[in-house]
This record gives structure tokens, C-alpha cells and sequence, in this order.
């Protein structure tokens, strides 16, 4: 109760303090001739698909009437206009007319200078820092939080290895109780594979969302034509979006490309999904040990993919 009394507070000071900064309490944005409602009226109509005055009313939480007779301020003005909807004769479509759209860039050039000056004396790594944290705010208050776009490189790059040791150890903490040992093992593992990294036979696949990490895989090239999958890892929020799988396929493709024999990987069995995944496309177990050292009892087991002799289904049905 007291966390969330604080937090209450928090938010709260915050929100004052983000009026203040933004010039939100004067009733005519950045001295134009519309107030802050209008604005963002002509805003919405501008960026909503379809939109309807209830639409806005629903999205902006503004009163019926005062919606009105904002659109017939606008109609006036020529900046918008209704039509009704050809699939639904009871509703009307807003627009906005030419030069509607233009007062809205004027206003969106205006508003984007006032944020520019702003945040004009912040180092790189203090914007990246801001843009994330609204970015969070934005989605853990939102109603309905859309899934974001999520971007999947193999270019490695300074902090990498360092948050993916952190999202396993985070992960593996929080869904299976293992302990720090186990991040200390994660951390050997990438320690000992970057000494001898080889572009030419190794890939890692990183997925970010957000400006974060949120997943990856890699292709470990191994003596005797061999290769071993490791470190593949999907943040829980972003499970069930197809990334596991489009991350599979793309291992298994670039094993092909390479024209390994093998694919070998370690996994324990309460990777029941992964497991699920690996045994479709082929893989075979071909060993399992008792472990006990990251603070739970569990079975390490190794499993096989005979690229000579079976092709990796890559329409798989699960994912990670």
C-alpha cells in the first residue's frame, strides 16, 4: 500500500511538472490562434483512419457539445469537413480540406521547434534515456498497447553482450528460479565465444522493440563442420508474436548457407516449448545429465540435427 501511495505521488508531481515545462497551462498553444483542444482535434482528424466525432469523443475524452462546436468553427474556417459514410448512413466521416492539412503542419513544425529548444541541451545519452522512458510510460498506461515494431540485426555492437547476459539472467531468474550462477555461466559463455569470434562461420541474430533487446540466437561455428545454436532467448511480453520462430528460421537457413553437418545444442527440460520447436525440426536428443548448480534441480540435455541427412522444417507451428 505504501508503493503504490508513492507512486500516486510520483505521478502526480510529474504530471504538474511536465505542464509547466510543456507551456500546457496557457489556453492558446505556442501563441496561435487555437487552444490546446483544438489542436488537438484538428490533430486527430488529420492522423485517425476514418475518423468519426465519436472517435474523438472516445480518444480525447472531450465533451459532445464542445466537439461540435469546434467542427463548425472549422467548417467555417474551411479547414474541415464532414461526409457521410457510405457504409453507415447514420455516421459521418471527418476530413480535413487543404488547407486544414496545412494549419496542421504549420502547428506540427511549431510544436516540433518548442520540443527541439527544449531538449536542445541534452547529450545523446540523455535523449535515448528520455525517449525510452516516455516510450515506457506511454505503454504501461495505455488501454490497448500496441505490439511495436521489432527490428532484427547481426551487426554486434558495444553493449550487446552485456544486456543479453542481463535478459537471461532476468529470464531464467524469473521463470525457472535459477541463480547467479547460472548469469555467471551465461557470461563465461559469451566471454569465451568473443575471444575467438569468426564472422565468417559465427552469426548472432539480435531482435530489439523500442530501442530494447528483446530476444536472440546464434550460430556458434564448431571443429569438425559442426555447428551449435546457443543464447536463444525471447523477452516473455514479446512471446507469441512469431519472433522465436522467424529467429529459428533464420539459423537454420544460415546453417544450410554454411553447409554444416551438424547443428548441436544444450537446453534443459523445462524448455518444453523450445524443445517442442527443436523436435520438429528434426533435432534428436542424444544425451542428458543431472545439474544442480544454478540453485534448482533440472536435467541438462543435448539434442542433434543431421543436416546430410534431414532438412530443417522451417513451417513450424510453435515459438518461443
Amino acid at each position: 500500500m505504501e508503493t503504490k501511495t508513492s507512486a500516486v505521488a510520483a505521478i502526480r508531481r510529474f504530471s504538474r511538472f511536465y505542464t509547466r515545462v510543456l507551456g500546457l497551462l496557457d489556453s492558446r498553444l505556442l501563441s496561435s490562434e487555437f487552444t490546446l483542444s483544438e489542436v488537438r482535434v484538428l490533430y486527430e482528424i488529420g492522423k485517425i483512419e476514418r475518423c468519426t466525432s465519436k472517435k474523438l469523443i472516445e480518444w480525447l475524452n472531450i465533451d459532445a457539445g464542445y466537439l461540435s462546436r469546434i467542427m463548425k468553427r472549422f467548417e467555417k474556417e474551411g479547414l474541415a469537413y464532414k461526409r457521410q459514410s457510405p457504409e453507415d448512413g447514420r455516421s459521418y466521416l471527418l476530413h480535413l480540406t487543404d488547407e486544414g492539412r496545412e494549419t496542421l503542419a504549420r502547428m506540427d513544425a511549431l510544436s516540433d521547434g518548442q520540443v527541439r529548444e527544449l531538449i536542445g541541451g541534452l547529450s545523446e545519452r540523455e535523449l535515448t534515456r528520455l525517449s525510452d522512458s516516455m516510450k515506457f510510460i506511454e505503454k504501461t498506461l495505455a488501454e490497448e498497447t500496441p505490439v511495436p515494431e521489432i527490428a532484427v540485426r547481426t551487426e554486434i555492437r558495444p553493449g550487446d553482450i552485456g544486456m543479453l547476459i542481463h535478459l537471461h539472467g532476468w529470464v531464467y531468474a524469473l521463470e525457472c528460479g535459477y541463480n547467479h550462477v547460472f548469469e555467471a555461466y551465461v557470461c563465461k559463455t559469451f566471454y569465451d565465444w568473443m575471444r575467438t569470434y569468426d564472422p565468417d562461420r559465427d552469426r548472432l541474430w539480435i531482435a530489439e522493440a523500442d530501442g530494447q533487446i528483446i530476444g536472440s540466437l546464434a550460430i556458434v561455428g564448431k571443429p569438425d563442420n559442426r555447428a551449435q545454436l546457443r543464447w536463444f532467448i525471447v523477452h516473455p511480453d514479446y512471446r507469441g508474436t512469431g519472433l522465436g520462430r522467424q529467429l529459428f528460421r533464420e539459423a537454420m537457413a544460415y546453417c544450410e548457407s554454411k553447409a554444416f553437418d551438424r547443428v548441436v545444442l544444450e537446453t534443459t527440460d523445462d524448455q518444453e516449448k523450445a524443445i517442442g520447436m527443436y523436435v520438429k525440426a528434426g533435432f534428436r536428443q542424444t544425451g542428458e545429465q543431472a545439474n544442480e548448480a544454478w540453485g534448482v534441480r533440472h536435467t541438462e540435455r543435448t539434442y542433434e540435427l543431421d543436416l546430410t541427412a534431414t532438412d530443417p522444417r522451417s513451417d513450424q507451428q510453435s515459438d518461443q
